[in-house]
């Protein structure tokens, strides 16, 4: 099973939505099952070195099926996954990337969104994981 591209539209809406409402501007990147990118959108005037940090953020979340934030936790010195971000040609353990799933449960692809703080970040991505799920 893998994320539609109407889907990824919907999840790329309702994540811009979420952007206008906190006031700001993202890069926001859609991964199917396979960590291909789907779909990407970046709002006039993102962060053009947040466009990388995005599809890296959703294919992180997707390579390891959790929140990019969580991942950050176990990469800490002395951390079970202590230097992982130097894996699979760089990955991005900040929050900002979450799986997808479907009704099911079952993880059809992740977004991953930049340009903003960390925590506006993941709220955007958030917002476009619940247009789907």
């Amino acid at each position: 099973m893998t994320i539609t591209l109407e889907q990824a539209q919907q999840a790329i809406e309702a994540a811009k939505q979420k952007s206008i409402e906190i006031g700001t501007l993202m890069n926001i990147a859609i991964v199917d099952s396979g960590a291909n990118l789907a779909a990407f959108a970046r709002q006039e005037g993102a962060w053009l070195g947040s466009i990388d940090i995005s599809i890296r953020k959703a294919k992180t979340a997707r390579y390891f099926d959790m929140p990019t934030g969580e991942i950050g936790k176990l990469s800490q010195p002395g951390g079970p996954l202590y230097n992982i971000e130097h894996s699979n040609g760089g990955l991005i353990s900040f929050p900002g990337g979450i799986p997808i799933k479907n009704a099911e449960g079952t993880i059809i692809g992740a977004i991953g969104v930049s340009g903003s703080t960390v925590e506006n970040d993941h709220t955007v991505a958030q917002a476009g994981v619940d247009a789907i799920s």
